[in-house]
C-alpha cells in the first residue's frame, strides 16, 4: 500500500504543482533571458563580412590582391589592397552593382616569350576565366564614380549574396553570364 505522505492524488509530493510559486518564479527567469537573446542577435548578424581573395588596379594598372569588406558597423563597403591604398564607399552612396563574366585567350608578354618552347603556345590556345564587380557610386561632390574589381571564382557567389545582404541591391548581370 502507498504512504499517503507520498502520493496524494496520484501525484509525488516532491513535483510541485504547475500552477505553484516555483513555476512562476522560473517563468519570470526565462521571459527576460529570451528577450536579451532576441534583442542581440540582430547585432550579431550585423557583423563585417570580409573577401580577401579578390584583386584591384595598382595606379600602374597591374592587379595588387585586396581585401573587399561589407561593414555594417561603418555602413559602407572598404575595398583595401596590399599596397596601403583604399577605397570606402557608403551604402547610401552606391547606386548600382554590376557582374560580368569574361572568357578570353591567354595571350600576354609571357605567353608569347615562351611560345618557342610550346608551352606559351598551349597556354595561348586555354581560356581565361574572370568573374567582374563594378561598383557605381557618388562620391561627396556628387560626381559618378566607379569602382572595378576582380572576383576569384571560389568566392564570386558569395560576394554576390553579400551584395544583396548588405546593401539591399541586386547585381546587374552583364553579358553573357549564363555560360559559366
Amino acid at each position: 500500500m502507498l504512504d499517503s505522505t507520498v502520493w496524494h492524488l496520484g501525484r509525488s509530493a516532491a513535483v510541485p504543482d504547475r500552477g505553484g510559486p516555483i513555476y512562476f518564479k522560473a517563468v519570470k527567469r526565462v521571459i527576460p533571458a529570451l528577450f536579451v537573446t532576441l534583442s542581440v542577435i540582430p547585432h550579431l548578424m550585423a557583423a563585417d563580412e570580409s573577401f580577401s581573395r579578390v584583386k584591384v588596379a595598382d595606379s600602374k594598372g597591374k592587379p595588387v590582391s585586396a581585401v573587399l569588406t561589407f561593414s555594417d558597423h561603418n555602413q559602407a563597403v572598404e575595398i583595401r589592397s596590399t599596397k596601403g591604398t583604399g577605397v570606402t564607399i557608403p551604402y547610401g552612396r552606391i547606386y548600382k552593382f554590376s557582374y560580368e563574366y569574361t572568357k578570353r585567350h591567354r595571350v600576354s608578354e609571357g605567353t608569347l616569350a615562351t611560345a618557342p618552347l610550346g608551352i606559351g603556345a598551349l597556354m595561348m590556345l586555354t581560356k581565361g576565366r574572370s568573374h567582374w564587380l563594378q561598383i557605381d557610386y557618388d562620391d561627396p561632390q556628387n560626381v559618378r564614380k566607379f569602382y572595378v574589381l576582380r572576383m576569384d571564382k571560389h568566392d564570386y557567389l558569395r560576394i554576390l549574396e553579400a551584395v544583396k545582404a548588405h546593401t539591399g541591391k541586386d547585381a546587374d548581370v552583364l553579358g553573357n553570364a549564363n555560360k559559366r
